[in-house]
């Protein structure tokens, strides 16, 4: 598929949603349908501590804290403007090293039926391509609803997700175009109503038609880098810098 007509650039989104969210931060309400996006949560790493917890830039209070096995961590690197983090490597064993980065549920965090908007900077080197490669999640397609960004395969074209265990499947825009060339990447999922939409690099790469009714609520952490942090955890195996999910 070729490119579709190029969208609000990501440095112009982000500087809008991002006024948006210095006006509301603190009051703890979704975005109104029909207002100005707001972010609710957004990670720049380029603070972060010691102890490898993440500050919510966006003033909202949703910390990310680490959550490994078998000896995984989130590593900061630095990049020419700040600081990313990046995650365990591709490992063929049966005890691989996994990490993720997780933020408590809250109300804000869930979209419900309205729309939505996340994504993050990304790099991902050739061989470090692989099934699962999950980037930011909230909840779980087998059971209860879920918000999701992934490069899954060896082709390493990413993805957005959307389920919910009312609307039965799992819905999926995938794009034309592997990122999986040491470079970074701009990814962004946007939900609308009944369009799920998937940009590169402020580019339109996917669309998929998703049920209008479609509704993602659930008491599920946030999670960045992996589902989680058990053994079969869909490890990311890249790099990940400016994550943000923003409401309406």
């Amino acid at each position: 598929m070729c490119h579709i007509s190029a969208m609000n650039t990501w440095g112009n989104t982000l500087a809008a949603l991002g006024l948006a969210a210095a006006v509301l931060a603190g009051t703890g309400a979704p975005a109104v349908a029909g207002a100005e996006p707001v972010v609710v949560a957004r990670y720049t790493f380029d603070a972060m501590t010691k102890g490898g917890t993440v500050a919510d830039d966006s003033g909202r209070g949703h910390t990310l804290t680490p959550s490994a096995g078998h000896g995984g961590a989130v590593r900061p690197e630095r990049r020419a403007r700040g600081k990313a983090v990046a995650f365990p490597a591709k490992c063929a064993g049966k005890r691989c090293p996994h990490a993720v980065l997780q933020a408590a549920d809250a109300p804000d965090l869930n979209p419900g039926s309205g729309p939505i908007r996340y994504g993050a900077t990304v790099r991902l080197p050739r061989k470090e391509v692989g099934s699962g490669q999950n980037i930011v999640q909230k909840g779980y397609s087998a059971s209860g609803s879920q918000y999701k960004l992934q490069v899954d395969g060896a082709a390493g074209r990413p993805s957005c997700v959307l389920a919910d265990n009312v609307v039965r499947g799992i819905h999926l825009a995938r794009s034309d175009v592997s990122i999986s060339d040491g470079a970074w990447h701009r990814l962004e999922c946007r939900r609308s109503g009944a369009t799920l939409t998937l940009l590169v690099d402020d580019a339109v790469h996917a669309t998929a038609v998703i049920p209008a009714t479609l509704s993602v609520t659930n008491t599920v952490p946030l999670s960045i880098g992996g589902k989680g942090d058990g053994r079969d955890n869909d490890q990311f195996h890249g790099s990940l810098d400016d994550v943000w999910i923003a409401l309406g």
